[in-house]
């Protein structure tokens, strides 16, 4: 899918144009490469850094070199770097999605009035190819870049067999994006049959042996199935494999009744800390968020999944408690049919439903602003993943995942209080710019890392091949 002859070229036009221009060279018309980590100064926009010390610059000056953000200021000294002009643009850190099935990306529309969202995947998921999981994935992507997230946690629950896995990070390796690839079950195996970790050991010596793998873009973990998929013997088996490899571990810790997951025991049994990702878990209890506030334990919350698939009382009551109790809250999109992978959308699902309910637990706490949902969506993201120091916010010395979004377009203008524009109104449309780790993705309002059409055609081979071999209500017309 990578071009490494073109892209400079196509990259190097688009900057000599001005932000809201398309970028003189497609990336369309033929396969793309990865840009440059160059020399960029991003002149005069509003910067939303995300920095506790820093703030929001009502004007400022991201200086970016070889892929680190080297000086945030006014008036920086520009000799030698490519200008981007960012007036009428707020610039903030990319995004962090903390939970995302990225292998069924292209299976984003599978789901219909009463076929829901798990109907889908019993029925299509053990159908995928591994060419069909390396297009899945670098779909979701180039759709993640688009929408301005750099940094995913790529949650492989249907990892069927080491071509499988080889294949999804062959699509990490041409998408461009900082992630965490977690190696998990195959989807629909038996409750009672621990997985075998013994492709995870290979896939961590052939593809991880050092910290240039993926040119430091990507790390490794683990997801395990929990008890919502597997008999607690297994469940225990698995948890003990990953825990011995010293690996960060993720587990669905369920959205409907019966409570799944008691904290004070995992805790007792030292599965909790910063590098234990739970996501979900509107079943905790006061007693469980507690131990997850003091264990430093984070939770990836995807708010369209909680409301559309929880069952476990009212999802807000949940949010606020966790926050209350100090639980590191992140966010992320779960699954493509469940919701989009725009974070734009998560923010102001949580803003506007992060409120006080009367008549539960969280009538009378604080409610949730606009600050905060920026927060879980960049920084407290990046914390989840272990890479709080690397990226998050815009922060001197920290890898450069910037995004600039125009604040002149029809849906944002007049313009007013940055961050409550881009929680409040802005969307994937307006992102203008995106470099991740020091090089550009998109530019102009176009993606030009990425061979959009050959990327949108293969999905729809895979979707199509898939479809028609699960049959019944997914079948194409004839």
């Amino acid at each position: 899918m990578i071009n490494r002859r073109t892209l400079a070229k196509s990259v190097g036009a688009a900057l000599a144009v001005s932000a809201t221009a398309v970028p003189a060279t497609s990336a369309a018309s033929g396969p793309a490469g990865p840009a440059r980590r160059d020399r960029y100064l991003v002149r005069g926009g509003a910067v939303v850094t995300v920095d506790e010390k820093l703030g929001v610059l009502p004007r400022a000056d991201v200086l970016i070199n070889k892929g680190r953000i080297a000086a945030v200021g006014t008036r920086l000294d520009a000799r030698g770097a490519t200008v981007v002009d960012a007036t009428g643009m707020i610039v903030m850190p990319g995004f962090v999605n903390t939970h995302f099935h990225m292998w069924s990306a292209l299976g984003r529309n599978f789901v219909a009035d009463g076929f829901p969202y798990f109907a889908a995947k019993r029925a299509t998921s053990t159908l995928y190819s591994p060419q069909d999981v390396y297009r899945s994935v670098l779909l979701g992507l180039a759709e993640l870049a688009n929408a301005g997230v750099t940094t995913v946690h790529n949650w492989s629950n249907n990892t069927r067999s080491p071509a499988h896995a080889d294949a999804e990070l062959r699509a990490h390796r041409d998408g461009l994006l900082r992630a965490r690839f977690s190696y998990g079950h195959v989807d629909q195996m038996p409750r009672d049959v621990p997985m075998d970790f013994a492709d995870i050991d290979r896939v961590r010596q052939q593809h991880f042996a050092d910290d240039s793998a993926f040119d430091g873009l990507v790390h490794l973990g683990i997801c395990v199935r929990g008890l919502s998929q597997s008999d607690e013997p297994a469940f225990f088996a698995e948890m003990d494999a990953a825990l011995g490899r010293d690996l960060p571990v993720a587990i669905h810790a369920g959205q409907s009744p019966p409570r799944i997951v008691d904290a004070a025991d995992y805790e007792r049994r030292g599965w909790l800390g910063p590098k234990t990702l739970l996501t979900h878990y509107v079943t905790a209890l006061d007693g469980d968020m507690e131990v997850m506030a003091r264990t430093g334990t984070p939770l990836s919350w995807s708010p369209h999944s909680e409301f559309r698939l929880g069952a476990a009382g009212d999802p807000r009551d949940a949010l606020l408690r966790f926050r209350r109790a100090g639980v590191p809250v992140s966010l992320s999109s779960d699954a493509t049919s469940i919701a989009p992978s725009d974070m734009f959308e998560a923010m102001r699902v949580v803003w506007n439903t992060g409120i006080p309910w009367q008549g539960t637990p969280s009538a009378g706490l604080p409610e949730i602003g606009f600050r905060d949902v920026l927060t879980m969506a960049t920084l407290n993201g990046a914390r989840a993943l272990g890479l709080g120091d690397v990226t998050g916010s815009i922060t001197v010395g920290k890898r450069a995942d910037v995004v600039l979004v125009r604040s002149d377009d029809i849906n944002l203008a007049p313009g007013g209080l940055t961050e409550t524009t881009l929680v409040q109104a802005a969307t994937p449309a307006n992102v203008d710019t995106v470099f991740s780790d020091g090089r550009i993705v998109k530019r102009g309002g176009r993606l030009v890392a990425y061979d959009v059409d050959r990327i949108v055609r293969e999905a729809k081979a895979s979707s199509l091949r898939i479809r028609t071999a699960a049959g019944g209500i997914l079948a194409p017309p004839a």
